[in-house]
């Protein structure tokens, strides 16, 4: 009677200590992937990510206005295009960057941005002597500042490729770095054709 039992005893214990040991029945309490970590979510996010659309929001938007500005005092074709072509690719991205922020819970506006210049953002005095320009001298002066602005698109691109979390904004960032620096090309070669 005591062997039967004694048998009886260790089968069950064996079976609770092979029971746990099935990889496919989970233990009370523990997950055995547990110590794998989860992939980010898609719509996962960091500081960096926000301030990067919050910045490049009114960023894209100046040079939508200053993109509108062309075909009323340009007569060079090349620069209508190119300013046309700004427009079309920028415009889509300010809405994106939008979603971005609504999704995020993230304000449009950053606190203190008046203060803190972006980089390669006009004043209102250069954005003035622009409007009053025309022909070729709007067109030198058009290029220099799309110029300088792109560079600071692309310096603020780099900022959210290296320090940001969102795979979509790192895939904006990039295109932009890619779109904007063979503008700048672009518009290096038109300045020196003027």
């Amino acid at each position: 009677m005591r062997k039967n039992v004694l048998i009886s005893g260790i089968a069950v214990i064996s079976a609770v200590v092979l029971g746990a040991c099935d990889s496919t029945a989970p233990m009370s309490g523990m997950d055995h992937r547990s110590s794998v970590p989860a992939p980010a979510p898609a719509g996962e996010h960091n500081a960096d990510d926000v301030v990067f659309a919050q910045q490049m929001v009114p960023h894209h938007s100046q040079a939508l206005d200053m993109a509108k500005l062309v075909p009323s005092r340009s007569t060079n074709p090349k620069v209508i295009d190119l300013a046309s072509r700004i427009a079309k690719a920028q415009d889509p991205e300010i809405q994106q960057m939008r979603t971005w922020l609504t999704t995020w819970g993230a304000g449009s506006a950053m606190p203190g941005m008046t203060h803190e210049p972006m980089p390669g953002m006009m004043s209102g005095a250069e954005l003035t002597k622009l409007e009053a320009a025309k022909g070729a001298e709007f067109d030198k002066m058009w290029l220099d500042m799309m110029i300088q602005h792109h560079q600071g698109a692309i310096d603020m691109a780099g900022t959210e490729l290296s320090r940001g979390a969102n795979a979509d904004a790192k895939a904006l960032a990039r295109k932009i770095v890619d779109a904007q620096q063979a503008e700048i090309t672009e518009m290096r070669g038109l300045r020196t054709q003027g």
